[in-house]
Order: C-alpha cells, then sequence, then structure tokens
C-alpha cells in the first residue's frame, strides 16, 4: 500500500468519524513554502486535485503561516476561504476545521452544517494529524498499513456508545468489549480513582479477573502497573515480557493467568488521572504505533463520557439549592420599581 492509498483510507475514516462533508491533507512543497493537496475525500466531486495554497491564503493558509489548529462551527463564506473547492462549489461549506500536521502540512475537515465541530472533535481532529505523521515516517509497515482502517472503523463504533448507552455502567460494559474485539487483547478493564485518593476501584472487566465476587475491587494507590499509571500520569506499555502478568496490573491477585503484553493508559478528567484503561493478553506482541495511537482515542472518548456526567452529577447536586427568582411575567409596580440612575450634571 502507497503513502496516498493509505492516506486516503485514513480521510474517509475520519470523514465517517466526524460526519464531514469532505475531508482534505496538505503537504509542503519540495522547494516553496505552499503546500499541494496530497490526499481528499469528499461525498461531492468539487475538490481540486491541483490544489497549491501559499501561507496565509484562506483559512488553510493561516493554519500553514501560524502553524495552529483552527476551528470556525459557524463562519460567513467568503469567495476562497477554503481555495480547495472549484469556483463557486465551497459556497454550501457552512463549517470548517483544520490542525497542523506535526511533519509539515495541514489536515482539514469541512460541513455543509453549522456547529458541527466541537472543542473536543479539535482534539481528536490533531490525532489524527498524529497518526498521518506516524504514517509517513512508518510508511512500508504492511501490518500497520493494514490495521488502520479496522482501528478508526472501531471509533465510529466506540463514539457512537456514548450517544446510544447514557447510564456508565452499560456504556463502560459496551465500551470494554469493542475495545477488546477491536484490538484483539483477551482481557480489558477500567479502575478508577476512589475519592480519597489512596485506592483504585477496578470498577469493570471483559472477563472476570479482578471482580471475582461481583464486588468492585479495591487496591492501594501504589499496587502494580495500573497504580505507576495512576502516580505518574503516564501510559505504561509491556511488550514481550513475562513481569507483565495478570498480578502485575493490579498486585498479587490469586489464580492470574500471566500475560506479556499489557497497556495502561490513564483517563485525564480536569486534568488529572480519575481512571486507567487497562489491555493485556498472554502471548508476545509489539504494541505499534497504530495500536497506541488508537487506543489514545479510544480513552480520549471515554474521558469525555466522564466529564459530561461529573457535569451532569454536579448539576443535579446544585439544583434542589437553587431557587426561582421569579415565574412568568410581573406585573410593573411603580411604588416597587428601581429607582432611575441620576443624571449626570
Amino acid at each position: 500500500m502507497n503513502a496516498t492509498s493509505l492516506e486516503q483510507q485514513v480521510l474517509c475514516i475520519i470523514c465517517s468519524v466526524f460526519d464531514a462533508h469532505s475531508a482534505v491533507l496538505f503537504v509542503p512543497e519540495e522547494d516553496d513554502d505552499a503546500c499541494h493537496l496530497a490526499a481528499s475525500f469528499s461525498l461531492g466531486d468539487s475538490i481540486l486535485p491541483a490544489a497549491v495554497i501559499r501561507p496565509g491564503a484562506g483559512l488553510v493558509g493561516w493554519i500553514i503561516r501560524n502553524r495552529q489548529p483552527l476551528l470556525l462551527p459557524h463562519f460567513d463564506q467568503r469567495p476562497s476561504n477554503l481555495g480547495y473547492y472549484a469556483d463557486g462549489a465551497e459556497t454550501g461549506i457552512k463549517a470548517f476545521m483544520g490542525c497542523p500536521v506535526p511533519t509539515g502540512g495541514v489536515l482539514c475537515v469541512d460541513s455543509k452544517r453549522q456547529y458541527s465541530f466541537s472543542d473536543k472533535d479539535a482534539k481528536l481532529l490533531q490525532l489524527f494529524a498524529d497518526l498521518i505523521s506516524r504514517l509517513q515516517a512508518n510508511l512500508g509497515g504492511d501490518d500497520l498499513a493494514g490495521d488502520i482502517p479496522r482501528y478508526f472503523a472501531e471509533l465510529g463504533v466506540i463514539q457512537d456508545l456514548r450517544f446510544r448507552y447514557k447510564r456508565w455502567p452499560v456504556f463502560l460494559e459496551n465500551f470494554l468489549l469493542t475495545l477488546r474485539d477491536a484490538t484483539g487483547f483477551e482481557y480489558c478493564a477500567f479502575a478508577s480513582l476512589t475519592p480519597s485518593g489512596e485506592e483504585y476501584c477496578v470498577e469493570a472487566e471483559s472477563r472476570p479477573l479482578a471482580l471475582r465476587d461481583g464486588g468492585p475491587a479495591l487496591r492501594p494507590l501504589g499496587t502494580g502497573l495500573v497504580g505507576w499509571a495512576f502516580r505518574d500520569e503516564q501510559p505504561v506499555f509491556v511488550e514481550n515480557d513475562a513481569a507483565a502478568a495478570a498480578s502485575a496490573l493490579f498486585g498479587r491477585v490469586e489464580g492470574a493467568p500471566e500475560f506479556q503484553t499489557a497497556i495502561c493508559m490513564p483517563v485525564m478528567v480536569n486534568k488529572s488521572a480519575r481512571g486507567v484503561l487497562c489491555l493485556a493478553r498472554p502471548g508476545a506482541g509489539v504494541i505499534d504505533e497504530g495500536l497506541r495511537s488508537f487506543v489514545r482515542q479510544a480513552v480520549d472518548h471515554l474521558a469525555l463520557f466522564l466529564e459530561n456526567l461529573y457535569l451532569r452529577t454536579r448539576l443535579k447536586a446544585f439544583l434542589p439549592k437553587a431557587t426561582v427568582e421569579s415565574d412568568g411575567a410581573r406585573v410593573f409596580d411603580p411604588d416597587l420599581a428601581p429607582p432611575s440612575p441620576r443624571e449626570e450634571r
């Protein structure tokens, strides 16, 4: 699979994940500071295959020049705002989002619906840009190229879970099963930090390991690979190492099978690690860049669900304390009206 076809597949997946109209990838010219269109995917047929955009020219040019992401959920269309559509074809575009690719260039998506993209979508698009840069650096890895479509098709499934299941236990159960099937890891689990911050709780598993009595399992914070991930707020990857036995995930667990490959990924909520996602399998294996990127983005969806859950919980706590200032229209009473401001002399 060559670079163009691989990038084309990634752009197709990006369009599906964001429900976008078009996705385009610009890469730098060899002997110029401009960028040319390297790959695109669109629901229409008006993308200019030979589009070249210079720094500062339109929205894409702004990203090229400033090397900063740009999110416009709604903007007034003007000629040549985008620069990669044929004349008159971009008038129906109502939302735009783009970000720089670390190795150079710009990744963009657009939509014919206003307010199609959010701040969370912008963060996810940057992860796609990071993935594209890794693919460009590791081109020639056929296994990696073959896994990309499967991983990011599953990202669309994970995104749908947030809208299909509103209750946390149901969402978490389906999330772990989806992740297990997508990655091929036999064991997936989620652990959350307790309110005291001195322990973590194993809430759910794809198969029984720590939760053998049906209730939540509490472990000291410094225990196992999960404890390291909580403490350092950094992912832990173990490859081809017998030391990554299942007992090392949560500390000593009687009768636990031995896993040689493991991933422990912190789930960041309000800028701190409030949970850890665990994946493990008994066989030796390599955790390649495609798999790492997929798990990171899956964890982003998990963090978004938890943030929304946290906000709903806070709102429910505040509502009983709220007071209603007025109920419907009030009759004007001049005796109770506030005094009018004094005129300055």
